[in-house]
């Protein structure tokens, strides 16, 4: 017998870990254990395919919630299901229906009936400037969406009448039909999947059970969110066929550019010109946050070009934690392009005095090239 090693596992996450966490942690894991950078070892080789299928399979919403329920038996014929127990009739439409149900809105059990679908889930993309990720903010959306109808409360009857169990399929909204070995399995032609006939339907939604509506909704975004961050509003999305569930609304968050700094994660870098004599002599610089508070930072004397200086706990907040990341300049010295003529004496002056000690860089490159020529 075979071990199978749970997927989140293989990954080093836990199970609550979020998308961009599983990504992170499959390219640094990848990295580690790829074929080429360990030649001629099976392990390695082993270990790569496991954690590359097990990423397959957590990086799809579908198939991650597959696993969730089921594990690896979701992926097996017959497998999967309450309690472990033989289904109806163990063959792949069943699999597939225990898998996606709650994706397709189908559900499950002894003789229950199938019902309207749940609503769709709608996406609503919103962009939102570097300071109000910082800050959070609470905002009104408006979303043209299906809602319930409120002349029959959603069942799409008319006031005082219901709907009744479908007699084709007895409310499964599918009907099976033996063809030699197999079973075929179709949506009922007399319901169209619903399970149920209305017979008096509602004049004002036409026996849907929802209307389309124009809706306002508030949106609250916490602080620290990054882009691609995703905000459920439950239940808010597309009213359920005849009664339904609604489905959930999603805000899909963009950051705007921001034209002093640059984001990765809870780091913030700011790419900082001084001056040559201040990379010489120290000094001191101020950076504006997006939190509103002027931020110093030392410049120390003989700072070169590219030097990353950073100041601690100035950067993003934590999404839904405590504390903040860091602000980081990257140093570029700017060698000036308009001297005064007593700016040019003091600079010449001071070559003059060059002992080649003063910069150990160019000195020490110029003895490379010579050594190189001898």
């Amino acid at each position: 017998m075979s071990t199978e090693v749970d997927f989140y596992e293989l990954l080093e996450c836990e199970r609550t870990a979020d998308d961009g966490t599983i990504k992170t942690s499959y390219r640094k894991l990848a990295m580690k254990y790829h074929p080429d950078r360990n030649p001629g070892c099976n392990e390695s080789e082993a270990r790569f395919k496991a954690i590359s299928e097990a990423y397959d399979c957590l990086k799809d919403p579908q198939k991650r919630a597959a696993y969730d329920r089921f594990g690896h038996d979701a992926f097996r014929q017959g497998g999967g299901g309450a309690g472990g127990g033989a289904q109806d009739f163990g063959g792949f439409s069943d699999i597939f229906e225990n898998i996606f149900g709650e994706f397709m809105g189908g559900q499950r059990g002894g003789g229950a009936t199938r019902g309207p679908r749940r609503g769709a889930d709608l996406r609503y993309d919103m962009e939102i400037t570097l300071e109000e990720a910082f800050h959070g903010k609470a905002t009104d959306i408006t979303i043209d969406v299906s809602a319930a109808c409120d002349v029959c409360d959603g069942s799409g009857a008319t006031r005082g009448t219901s709907a009744k169990t479908c007699t084709t399929c007895h409310g499964h909204g599918k009907v099976r039909a033996q063809q030699g070995f197999f079973v075929v399995e179709r949506t009922c032609p007399t319901c169209h999947g619903a399970g149920q006939m209305i017979a008096d339907p509602c004049g004002a939604c036409h026996g849907e059970g929802r209307i389309d509506q124009t809706k306002t909704r508030t949106v609250n975004i916490p602080a620290g969110v990054d882009e691609g961050t995703r905000v459920r509003l439950t239940g808010e999305g597309e009213a359920g066929l005849r009664g339904a569930p609604a489905g959930d609304l999603y805000i899909f968050l963009h950051v705007a550019r921001h034209p002093l700094f640059e984001r990765e994660g809870t780091t913030l870098f700011a790419r900082t010109p001084i001056s040559f004599t201040t990379a010489a002599l120290g000094g001191e610089v101020t950076i504006p946050g997006p939190d509103g508070v002027r931020h110093a930072i030392k410049i120390p004397a003989g700072t070169q070009s590219g030097r990353e200086l950073r100041q601690r706990g100035a950067g993003m907040p934590v999404l839904q934690g405590r504390g903040r990341g860091d602000l980081v300049i990257r140093v570029e010295v700017e060698t000036p392009t308009s001297l005064t003529a007593r700016q040019r004496e003091l600079l010449e002056e001071f070559r003059a005095t060059e002992t080649g000690k003063e910069c150990p860089q160019t000195s020490g490159f110029f003895k490379k090239v010579k050594s190189a020529w001898v």
